[in-house]
């Protein structure tokens, strides 16, 4: 596909809020380009489940109609939303027509924050139901990735991670509670952040996945990452501050006995630590310790977190994805037998932060994934078993730091052999979101990675 696209699609957020402010476009302009980059490429990709058109126009006008668009960070800019989360006047999917909740009558704190910030929600994204997986399909059929049509975006917020990638929407909400930002950024080659507790407000449904869950953006840039966090953690300066002689912790272990990141990604990492020893860091081996009981808590918490959810929003589980089914079954027994504990989560976060004090190191850095990205067809029809294998195979490295309500990133390093993205994850102590992001930036001026998927979008700014 090599026919031109029009003029502000494949703009960073960055570029798009720049023109908008300064008059060198109009907010109108910059939605309708994009929806009619939507009406020709999602189709072949499937990431969203509801393009709101007409709605968006009218919202673009609004923001156009603003006197004072210098205190918008994101004028004009066309955003997708992730479908479990509130956008008034819709109803809230969360993966499936059997998991869909009523229509919202107000939007969710972090949708409020994109359009106070000038955003134009422009469609809402397609996740599994319940986000339990980290593959993106339904009986609609799969989200594809953009960069391989045969391969998963991830998930859970996969149509967000394929919507930014195939340059449908610069910027993506996803939200991650088991990895569900970061592993589709890594699948897709994009930058995703998952804010440490207490720092973005929570999903809604955040008592169900025990406080695990985390709202967060998916970008193409480590700028307008850090435009996207500031919007959404309330804070007026997205400026990064060039980090200098930090220790950082290189490990390649798997949190997972008997699976082991692959050639491709280990040597994703070996990239990442000459980029660190380049900008001035010190990078030394030391692996965090992974107890078996990790593990075993983990699958219990993940378990617990479906049937909370699904019990406190009273869903019929007999109507629900037969992966699923076999899921929360396992997710009651584990909560009625206390299995999912508050107190074994806060001595993981305990222990992992101590891991930074006791080491001398200030921040993590790891894989991103273990394994190529499965393919795209046929996992919402698949056995829990087959789930459970494929997610657990291919995306181990995400789930310890939901558990311990630490900040992490993922960052692009470079390209498999297969031709899909590699990238690496950086885990830091609470507070440190703006390292982390400051420290991809680094990766990104040293070297920069192809921002949109080839195959769908040659034409890169």
């Amino acid at each position: 596909m090599t026919e031109p696209v029009p003029n502000w699609v494949g703009a960073t957020a960055k570029q798009i809020a720049r023109g908008v402010r300064r008059g060198d476009t109009s907010a109108t302009q910059v939605v309708a380009d994009h929806l009619e980059h939507i009406g020709s490429r999602d189709p072949l990709i499937g990431a969203f489940r509801v393009v709101r058109g007409g709605e968006a126009a009218t919202e673009a006008e609004k923001v156009d109609e603003q006197h004072d668009l210098t205190r918008l960070p994101l004028a004009g800019v066309p955003v997708a939303v992730k479908e479990n989360t509130a956008i008034a006047g819709l109803p809230t999917w969360n993966g499936s027509a059997a998991a869909r909740g009523p229509i919202a009558e107000a939007d969710h704190e972090v949708v409020r924050r994109l359009r106070g910030a000038g955003a134009v929600v422009v469609a809402t994204s397609r996740m599994p139901e319940l986000g339990l997986w980290a593959v993106t399909d339904d009986e609609d059929g799969p989200t594809r990735n953009p960069w391989d049509l045969t391969r998963t975006p991830g998930g859970s917020s996969g149509g967000a991670a394929a919507a930014v990638s195939a340059g449908l929407v610069p910027l993506a909400h996803g939200n991650d509670g088991f990895g569900s930002l970061r592993i589709p950024a890594a699948c897709c080659g994009l930058v995703g952040l998952k804010p440490g507790r207490g720092v973005v407000p929570p999903p809604p449904e955040s008592d169900g996945w025990f406080g695990m869950a985390e709202h967060g953006l998916l970008s193409t840039t480590v700028a307008d990452a850090a435009i996207g966090f500031a919007v959404l953690a309330g804070r007026d300066s997205a400026k990064l501050t060039e980090p200098s002689g930090l220790r950082v912790a290189v490990s390649t272990r798997s949190p997972v006995s008997g699976i082991a990141a692959d050639a491709p990604n280990r040597d994703a990492v070996t990239a990442a630590s000459r980029l660190l020893i380049a900008g001035g860091h010190t990078a030394v081996a030391k692996d965090p310790v992974y107890p078996v009981s990790l593990g075993l808590r983990g699958l219990a918490t993940w378990f617990g977190a479906s049937w909370t959810e699904v019990s406190n929003r009273g869903l019929e589980i007999g109507a629900l994805q037969r992966r699923n089914r076999r899921h929360i079954r396992l997710g009651k027994i584990a909560t009625r037998r206390g299995y999912a504990r508050e107190a074994d989560r806060e001595a993981w976060r305990d222990r992992s932060i101590a891991f930074f004090a006791d080491n001398g190191v200030d921040l993590l850095l790891t894989p991103a994934l273990a394994a190529t990205p499965p393919a795209a067809d046929g996992w919402s029809g698949r056995s829990w078993s087959a789930n459970m294998l494929a997610s657990m195979r291919y995306a181990p490295f995400a789930a310890p730091w939901n558990l311990a309500a630490l900040p992490a990133l993922v960052v692009p390093v470079g390209v498999r052999p297969d031709g899909l993205p590699l990238a690496v994850q950086l885990v830091g102590p609470p507070g440190s979101e703006m390292t982390l992001l400051a420290v991809a930036g680094q990766f990104e001026l040293a070297a920069p990675w192809q921002r949109h998927a080839p195959s769908v979008f040659p034409a890169v700014r």
